[in-house]
């Protein structure tokens, strides 16, 4: 059996180094033309259920470097008002382990470790044009440049816009979720660290903001030995940093906002948070014009199961979600596992390959479909969310401040609260 992966994002090079480790014959064809390009140092949480599949489907030596780059972990989650006016404050739990643990990574740094020790699998430059059948069962996958790999089966993990899916799904619809953000980079100094409070500074932020405004704020720092470096040094590719970023409806910004770039995209950022914190405001004015970007939210539209084949997809490709749970990555990686461990039966004569591929999607395509629902029902993750409104907006604002700090401050609720977040963060944990 030879595979073949379309895409080398978290949840493709997950599913690659699993079945290298296994001895499945697998190569990932990926349209960038380095591993160095394509890098956004932007924060991503791990959480358990993406850390067991990361240390089920990696090397040893290179989970214990993904565990080593990433940052310190988050004390507080925090809900701020634009004001920095604290609603709520909620202490985090330590990590239990190395595996079983939250874990804030830096994108750029943790494809580095995903692309790491793969040379003879990972093919660079390779945009994806089209697939075709042939008769003996075969499939090839053919390429912007000419180029044509032919396997046993095709994975497409080539994110949102996935070529494959156009192909294979037509019908499998991505719509605009309604919502424009803006993410920005800012390093931490001196100066910037003295611009926000303790709880900020160690801790996982959202910003309930007037005006149908809403942010979310976290600090990167990372350990360092005496000499200032990591001990994931050669894959450590930032320093520490603070992510503040603000969305909204698309109507709250200019409508050209996802084609703007650099110093104007950052006086844009200003604009939406004209009456925020002086202190934020300044975060926004000390970012880094280069690393800032726009992003429209975008979700996929459920659909029911297809004819099960020799292709199947991954993470975005099928299941596109929006970041108001913060398991997209993750639901990538559990994917990663599970189809890993479906291949691996195969390869090991346990399976044939049709009934592996349909126990995959059999319980992939429930799980993933329900974390695309549960995404939209986070606050301000849709823009018809009535946070956004100009004037059932204030009553929402209201009752979604008025909920954290009821919660932070009842005993009771607050150890529910933090006990349902742990929960579905690690929810397939009975699993391993």
């Amino acid at each position: 059996m030879h595979v073949l992966i379309i895409g080398g994002g978290t949840g493709g090079m997950c599913l690659a180094h699993g079945l290298k480790k296994a001895g499945v014959s697998v190569a990932v064809y990926e349209r960038y033309s380095s591993r160095r390009d394509g890098l956004y140092g932007y924060r991503v949480g791990i959480d358990p259920t993406g850390s067991r599949a990361l240390h089920e489907c990696l090397p040893p030596e290179l989970f214990d470097t993904f565990v080593a780059t990433a940052a310190r972990e988050p004390r507080h989650f925090n809900v701020f008002t634009q004001s920095l006016r604290t609603t709520a404050t909620f202490p985090l739990p330590p990590a239990r382990d190395a595996v079983n643990s939250e874990r804030s990574v830096s994108r750029a740094t943790l494809r580095q470790v995903l692309f790491t020790g793969m040379d003879d699998v990972v093919h660079y430059g390779k945009e994806f044009t089209r697939y075709e059948r042939h008769p003996d069962g075969t499939i090839s996958a053919h390429f912007g440049d000419g180029t044509t790999a032919t396997g046993d089966l095709l994975i497409a993990a080539d994110g949102t816009r996935s070529a494959v899916r156009r192909q294979f799904l037509p019908h499998a619809e991505i719509k605009d979720a309604g919502v424009t953000a803006i993410a920005t980079k800012t390093a931490l100094t001196p100066e910037t660290r003295a611009l926000l409070p303790d709880e900020a500074l160690n801790g996982l932020s959202l910003i309930f903001g007037t005006k149908g405004m809403i942010g979310m704020l976290h600090v990167m720092t990372f350990e360092r030995d005496d000499q200032g470096g990591s001990p994931g040094l050669e894959f450590d590719t930032d320093r520490d940093y603070i992510n503040l970023s603000i969305w909204s409806s698309h109507a709250h910004f200019p409508e050209d906002t996802t084609r703007r770039r650099g110093r104007r995209l950052i006086a844009t950022a200003l604009e939406a948070a004209a009456n925020w914190h002086p202190n934020l405001r300044r975060i926004f004015e000390l970012s880094d014009p280069e690393a800032a970007f726009p992003l429209k939210i975008a979700t996929s539209v459920p659909i029911d199961p297809w004819p099960t084949t020799n292709i199947t997809l991954l993470g975005d490709a099928i299941h596109t979600m929006t970041p108001g749970q913060g398991v997209g990555a993750n639901t990538a990686l559990r994917d990663a596992r599970l189809l890993c461990r479906e291949l691996t039966a195969v390869a090991g004569g346990r399976k044939r390959l049709p009934a592996a591929i349909g126990d995959y999607e059999a319980e992939m395509i429930p799980y993933g479909f329900a974390r695309v629902a549960e995404s939209l029902t986070s606050n301000g993750t849709s823009g018809d969310d009535p946070l956004f409104r100009p004037v059932t907006g204030r009553f929402a604002l209201f009752a979604a401040r008025s909920y954290f700090a009821a919660t932070s401050r009842v005993p009771a609720l607050r150890r529910k609260f933090l006990a349902d977040l742990s929960t579905y963060r690690g929810e397939d944990l009975a699993r391993s």
